[in-house]
């Protein structure tokens, strides 16, 4: 990461799943950057536990709300909350997710078709149509999606399913946008959490992944897919947000040919 800090006082950003390890490096640096940040927990004891890991990053424009956000109806109220607590949604980060393993497709129970395809699917797209029918026009709306997206990953196959549908979502929402409003895809290889430390010095580590998410929001290019699947990576995007050169295109045709 470069050594400039990057300005995002007084934008307001909603991180739905922030208290996760990816979730965790994306709240660090948009407080870091001056944003007010809404996080929305299970429990009360949740939203202490995670101000008490956050340490002094903890500043008063946090915001832990005890809030549901996996159906419509709690996405609608939570975003209406945040209307009302901030006065509007500038940026949505959504690391909404989790891991799921074991059984090969054929062997896939109802239930673990529920959890793992259809409840994090559904959650995403709650979020989505509470959220960006409300950004503001310089806001950025980014989807989290892991590299089992086009990586088929045996024996976690629903995962790869849901991801894959999450990478559609990005570029659907992109061509029906049409340039008013800006949703990137932050693919990620392996994440160094606290959660899973690194078994290999190129994994990005969560605050890498929150400093791409700032430097989007910030960026004048419109929405894309960012992969961030090694060390290597990381200067590349910052880089080219900072130029305000969207690489969009490009990424679409590699992934297609």
């Amino acid at each position: 990461m470069d050594g400039s800090q990057p300005d995002l006082a007084g934008r307001r950003v909603l991180v739905p799943g922030g208290t996760g390890g990816v979730g965790e490096g994306i709240v660090r640096r948009y407080l870091a950057a001056g944003a007010d940040v809404v996080v929305p927990t299970r429990a009360e004891a949740r939203a202490a536990e995670f101000r008490q890991l956050l340490g002094d990053a903890a500043s008063p424009r946090l915001h832990l709300v005890v809030h549901d956000y996996t159906t419509f109806a709690s996405a609608e109220r939570l975003a209406g909350e945040m209307e009302r607590l901030l006065g509007g949604i500038d940026d949505v980060a959504a690391p909404i997710g989790g891991f799921w393993a074991g059984r090969r497709l054929w062997e896939v129970t109802e239930a673990d078709w529920q959890a793992a395809f259809t409840g994090l699917a559904t959650a995403h797209m709650a979020v989505l149509r509470a959220a960006l029918p409300r950004l503001n026009r310089d806001g950025a709306y980014h989807l989290i999606i892991g590299g089992s997206a086009f990586t088929p990953v045996p024996g976690s196959g629903l995962v790869s399913m849901e991801q894959a549908a999450l990478l559609m979502m990005q570029r659907v929402l992109a061509a029906e946008l049409a340039d008013t409003k800006r949703v990137f895809a932050l693919v990620l290889g392996p994440v160094n959490t606290r959660q899973a430390e690194a078994a290999d010095s190129d994994w990005v580590t969560a605050e890498q992944v929150g400093a791409v998410a700032v430097a989007a929001s910030l960026a004048t290019a419109g929405g894309e897919e960012i992969r961030l699947l090694s060390q290597a990576d990381v200067p590349a995007a910052l880089a080219r947000l900072a130029s305000g050169e969207s690489q969009a295109g490009t990424a679409f045709h590699n992934l297609n040919r």
